[in-house]
């Protein structure tokens, strides 16, 4: 717990600094299609915020749940990835890929029923967003 909020700390910082000089990629897609593509993130973040309120309340099959049906390789129709991944860059897409495969394995641990064993996963799905938001940013 102590981890998370510290590393929320720095990530504030981070962002506050890198404000000022943002050297991100600009990646330009219509206005339709970014519209999409935030409410897909707002989502994301819904769903992190679920997933851990459900490992709090030691409710791992709900975790499960939510990490591959709204986050894991499942919920790929369902957020438009085959027409988002023709948008961006192969290796934005590439770190999209790259969560959503970090969140189905995050599935499979809270499964498995082991509480403990589940941070190091939930942490690889919020490293593929950090390395995102990091690099990209669209317009």
């Amino acid at each position: 717990m102590k981890i998370m909020l510290i590393a929320g700390a720095l990530l504030a910082v981070t962002a506050t600094a890198s404000a000022h000089a943002d050297g991100r990629q600009l990646v330009d897609m219509p206005a339709m299609m970014q519209e999409h593509m935030l409410a897909n993130m707002r989502d994301h973040l819904a769903a992190l915020d679920e997933i851990n309120r459900a490992i709090a309340e030691d409710d791992l099959d709900r975790a499960a749940e939510v990490a591959e049906q709204r986050l894991g390789m499942s919920s790929l129709n369902d957020h438009g990835a085959s027409h988002m991944a023709q948008m961006i860059p192969k290796d934005m897409a590439a770190i999209g890929t790259g969560m959503h495969r970090a969140a189905s394995r995050l599935a499979r641990k809270l499964e498995e029923g082991d509480a403990a064993a589940v941070w190091a996963d939930l942490a690889a799905v919020t490293t593929q967003c950090v390395a995102c938001h990091a690099g990209y940013r669209i317009r």
